[in-house]
């Protein structure tokens, strides 16, 4: 992350830039992808303040912290937008673990078509317990989860009255 570091009225040390990138380096555990933030340093009368503003892909956030020395004011700013960054990061996980938890409905079902949409849950098994559970059920096909391969498979009934399984491979792109 590229960090801007401006002061107004006060002189920039090697050693205040470096505790600078240090606790605005801290914003990267919350996000990788920050792309930069910038720093004010500013005195007004007694008060030294400090502004933080950290720029992310599609939001921006920004801090105001005064203290009475400089040190401190960077330790509340730094505090303020690790915890802004943290309620961001909780909001998305939340908000994706919703959108991902949600039930799908259903595909419509054209009027004049002669199939329907079947969801199924698949369990692990091997073929033979497959191929009971799809006789007790009474279906022609299951789809189950292969114990040995780990791959979803499905079992059906041929119409003389045999067995086949159908095994998905993707096909090569050329």
């Amino acid at each position: 992350m590229e960090i801007q570091l401006t002061a107004k009225q006060l002189k920039i040390t090697p050693a205040l830039r470096d505790y600078v990138q240090q606790k605005m380096g801290k914003a990267q555990k919350y996000f990788d992808h920050i792309v930069w933030g910038q720093a004010f340093l500013f005195v007004e009368k007694r008060a030294h303040k400090a502004e933080m503003v950290v720029h992310a892909p599609g939001q921006t956030f920004r801090v105001l912290a005064t203290a009475a020395d400089l040190y401190s004011a960077i330790d509340l700013a730094s505090d303020k937008i690790d915890a802004q960054l943290k309620k961001h990061k909780e909001r998305v996980k939340v908000r994706h673990k919703a959108k991902v938890s949600e039930i799908v409905p259903e595909a419509p079902v054209m009027e004049n078509s002669s199939f329907s949409v079947v969801r199924q849950p698949v369990s692990a098994m091997t073929p033979e317990l497959a191929v009971e559970e799809m006789e007790s059920k009474g279906h022609q096909f299951l789809a189950y989860l292969d114990r040995t391969t780990d791959q979803i498979q499905v079992v059906f009934r041929r119409s003389d009255e045999s067995f086949g399984i159908v095994h998905p491979v993707r096909k090569n792109k050329r």
